[in-house]
């Protein structure tokens, strides 16, 4: 009978076993369904998870759900937000919940959650995205205890848990903002019952903003609360309470009802002890530094209630009392203690009217050595339009700060800070921009100081500043100081002070800026840019560039002046001007200087709003020296490169605008303008220019140091890295040389020079010729010269048409000297004067025009068939070939003797001249 029923035991158990391990294979599927369709039936949103699993053999009696990747997406509204997301959902509920019918509610006895996110907002109409309840859904308090739904839920929790949670609120309807980051809590009680008690413990890092000035940042919190829970009065009493904000104790007590219309709230709290470690806890831990350490007098008590009703109108009436009386703290590494600390500060709201809420600081006052700071203020409407009156004074060594205080290491204040400034003000008339109805008066003297920033390469010493201010606007009474090689000595006037701390506005104001040496090195900073570079492994690379930058908050007009400005390696003087900066604009206005021994006058405008600053400028320059500026400066040197050999003054006009480089300087591939200049010079250093070398080199009869170019006026245009040259004249002794053409800004050449060149100076022979013509109007004959330069600047390349055009000359001469000879030919001797003249000034001329073209065509179409001369007969004229052949001779010895190595000097001035 035993064994009978062993078996019968032990064949039920196995049954149980196996139904504990199968059922939720088959119940999985029909439990997802439940779950999501009871909560999507119940809200205007849209519930999901990935998977659902159940466990029943770990947990029996209790069934276990595990929902994964859990989402809550709102509807319109709010549509496409997420109000919650989980990883993972785990509750726990009696096996017999598995088997009800889909109407009825499943009652869950344990909740916990892992890396919930909650991001709740309220639109600036009001609507808020949790309410997603359907309407006539719920009711709630029934005698049992639970919250009961026709196709819910019923909540009879032992437990709950949440992991690591991030909380968000944000209202845009009051401008307020909260956030609970690496949030845990737990609770544990038996819900079910109508009376009970839940234990709990919570931790977080808060943060708490408010019309965009963050109050807490991620300030740790912590609280141990056990609540007394009466579910039929919807009652919850703190009956034992301790929280923690930093390292502030408060305990508090007190119970908080939830009515149909309100909530009612009673509670009251206040610090366990009076130790004025206390005031030390409420800083932040990386400021307050080992309080446990820190030696301490006097007390610092926080004490307050909360106590009214909560509704759509009304917040609880609440008062907060921080107290302090004659303190002291000294931290053990420190130098100096701050004594007589007084404090006495009131946050209160009366009424239970949101907008009545107000900070009294009737006294906050404290010591370092002798130095003593007081403040009172008063600021009512807190949550309205908050209303300002404040006065502060005193006097204070910064250097004893950190002796005092565990301030940042970074943080290496120094100076003296003298002030006395009262201030009322209300938000409405900042943020309608009425700066009349605000009053702001007193003195602020700041001497010695010294301010350490990333933004500037050195300190920045302020000597003396001193700071009145106006009910309506704030004088710079004076701010002389140094930084790096610059000093300064500042004055003017800020219009918007409120504005620029409150509405965000630029600072507007005017200016007057004093210097005796002014470097621009001084303000640029070097910014580190890290490109990801085409490794696997994503390596990375890194480059230091100068970077200048105009600061965006600035509307200001500054009328400056500088004795010495220092920019990268050039040196001006006496600098004066008016500076123009708006939208990361800098405008210049009659700036004038003395650079290079002459006088600049300067318009124009830097940007640096886009990524790649620009820039337009209109320059004057007068009695530049020529060569000082052309070696100095890289953008001259590329649009005239051979200027730099020139000796004397320079005066121009100069319109140009382009990109800039990050160190300000311009960027040759962008910039397009024009230049009008006039050279005032006598003195050329041609041997030191590879161009004029080889042109001399070509033509024997030029000295090209020897030209005239006083009063020489040119004008080039730039644009797309090709800089044109309008056509010019340069004098040499009595003749003239025009130029014209184009190179590129990597010194390509592409000119054209046309010389008209005086017989005189194409040899003896030639002169030997004209003098047996004996004939006047042959004294003036010139032959146009056409001497075209390519290549690059540092190794020209010159071609001439000068043989051809010598020839060609001789052979007319010759035959002028024929008709003459035979003695009945003067007449034809005189026309064909005439017609080498006139033909040489038309070539001239053309060739003037086209600087291209060869000289030795012109010459050649002159000629005509005159090579040849044939009689009635068509017979040949032999006198002619005979003279033909007389004119190569004279000819060969003329270019020989001007293109030939000469021996001696006397025979070289000989040939030449």
């Amino acid at each position: 009978m035993k064994k009978k029923i062993l078996k019968i035991v032990g064949g039920i158990f196995l049954v149980i076993v196996i139904l504990l391990i199968a059922t939720p294979f088959f119940l999985k599927g029909k439990i997802a369904d439940i779950i999501k369709n009871k909560v999507n039936n119940n809200i205007n949103a849209t519930f999901d998870f990935s998977e659902a699993d159940l466990t029943l053999f770990s947990s029996f009696p209790n069934a276990t759900v595990t929902l994964d990747r859990i989402s809550l997406i709102n509807k319109v509204p709010f549509e496409g937000d997420t109000l919650f997301a989980s990883d993972k959902v785990t509750l726990d509920m009696s096996i017999k919940e598995l088997f009800k019918d889909a109407s009825e509610p499943i009652a869950i006895k344990s909740l916990i959650l892992e890396r919930p996110l909650i991001s709740i907002m309220v639109d600036k109409e009001g609507n808020a995205n949790y309410d997603i309840a359907n309407d006539g859904g719920t009711s709630s308090g029934t005698a049992t205890g639970t919250t009961s739904s026709e196709s819910g839920f019923n909540l009879a929790l032992e437990s709950y848990g949440i992991n690591n949670a991030f909380i968000k609120y944000n209202d845009l309807s009051s401008g307020m903002s909260f956030a609970i980051s690496e949030m845990n809590h737990s609770g544990r009680g038996d819900l079910s019952l109508e009376i009970s008690e839940l234990d709990t413990e919570t931790s977080g890092l808060v943060s708490f903003e408010m019309d965009s000035t963050q109050y807490l940042n991620k300030n740790p919190v912590q609280l141990k609360a056990l609540i007394g829970v009466d579910l039929k009065e919807n009652k919850y009493s703190f009956l034992k309470n301790e929280a923690m904000v930093n390292q502030l104790a408060l305990v508090f007590d007190g119970f908080i009802k939830l009515n149909d219309d309100n909530q009612e709230v009673n509670i009251r709290f206040k610090t366990p002890s009076s130790d004025f470690k206390n005031f030390l806890a409420v800083i932040p831990a990386a400021y307050s530094k080992d309080i446990a350490q820190v030696s301490t007098t006097g007390n610092f008590t926080v004490s307050g209630e909360f106590k009214g009703i909560v509704d759509d109108d009304h917040i609880p009436q609440f008062k907060i009392d921080i107290n302090s009386d004659n303190a002291s703290f000294k931290y053990p590494d420190l130098p100096k203690s701050v004594r007589n600390v007084y404090i006495d500060t009131e946050i209160s709201n009366n009424t239970g009217i949101t907008e009545d809420t107000f900070v009294d600081i009737r006294k906050l006052s404290f010591m370092i050595d002798e130095d003593k700071f007081n403040m009172v203020a008063k600021i009512n409407d807190l949550m309205g339009n908050t209303k300002v009156n404040a006065k502060l004074d005193g006097k204070m060594n910064l250097a004893n700060i950190s002796k005092a205080y565990p301030v940042p290491a970074d943080l290496n204040l120094k100076g003296i800070l003298i002030a006395d400034i009262s201030t009322a003000f209300d938000m409405a008339s900042i943020e309608k921009k009425r700066y009349e109805n605000t009053k702001t008066t007193g003195n602020l003297k700041l001497s010695d100081f010294e301010y350490k920033s990333d933004e500037f390469p050195n300190p920045i010493n302020l000597k003396s500043t001193s700071v009145t201010f106006n009910p309506t606007t704030v004088t710079l009474n004076n701010s002389e100081g140094a930084t790096g090689k610059t000093d300064f000595d500042a004055s003017g006037t800020i219009n918007n002070l409120l504005g620029f701390m409150f509405n965000n506005e630029n600072v507007e104001g005017n200016f007057n800026l004093k210097s005796n040496t002014f470097a621009v090195n001084d303000f640029m900073v070097a910014e580190t840019a890290t490109d990801d570079g085409g490794t696997e492994k994503g390596a990375t690379t890194t480059s230091t560039e100068e970077k200048i930058k105009i600061p965006s908050f600035l509307d200001c007009t500054i009328n400056a002046s500088a004795n010495t400005v220092i920019y990268d390696d050039l040196t001006l003087k006496d600098v004066k001007g008016t500076l123009r900066i708006k939208d990361e604009k800098a405008i210049l206005t009659n700036m004038t200087s003395s650079i290079f021994d002459g006088k600049l006058a300067l318009n124009g405008e830097v940007s640096t709003k886009e990524a790649t600053p620009t820039f337009a400028m209109k320059l004057g320059m007068d009695g530049f020296k020529i060569a000082e500026t052309f070696k100095a400066l890289e953008m001259f040197r590329t649009l005239a490169p051979i200027a730099k050999i020139l000796q004397g003054t320079l005066n121009s006009d100069v319109q140009i605008s382009g990109s800039l480089k990050d160190d300000f300087t311009p960027n040759l591939s962008t910039i397009s303008g024009n230049i009008l200049a006039e050279l005032m010079t006598n003195q050329i250093d041609a041997k030191s220019a590879p161009l004029l070398t080889e042109l001399d080199s070509k033509l024997n009869f030029l000295d090209l140091e020897k030209l005239n170019l006083k009063d020489l006026k040119t004008a080039l245009t730039f644009e797309d890295g090709v800089v044109k040259v309008k056509p010019f004249t340069i004098k040499y002794q009595d003749f003239a040389i025009n130029v014209a053409g184009s190179h590129t800004f990597d010194q390509k050449l592409n000119y054209a020079a046309t010389i008209e060149v005086p017989a005189k100076y194409l040899g003896k022979d030639i002169t030997n010729l004209i003098a047996k013509i004996d004939e006047k109007s042959l004294e003036n004959l010139t032959i146009p010269v056409t001497a075209n330069i390519g290549g690059a600047y540092t190794s020209p390349t010159v071609t001439t048409d000068l043989s051809s055009g010598i020839k060609n000359l001789t052979a007319q001469l010759v035959e002028i000297e024929k008709q003459k000879l035979i003695n009945k030919g003067k007449d034809k001797a005189k026309d064909f004067i005439g017609d080498l003249i006139n033909k040489n000034q038309k070539a001239t001329d053309s060739t003037k025009k086209k600087n291209q073209e060869s000289t030795a065509d012109v010459i050649g179409g002159l000629l005509g068939s005159n090579t040849k001369k044939v009689d009635s007969t068509g017979k040949t004229d032999t006198t002619v070939v005979a003279k033909k052949e007389a004119q190569k001779e004279v000819a060969k010895k003329i270019i020989g003797g001007l293109f030939g190595k000469k021996k001696e000097e006397e025979k070289k001035k000989d040939s030449v001249q």
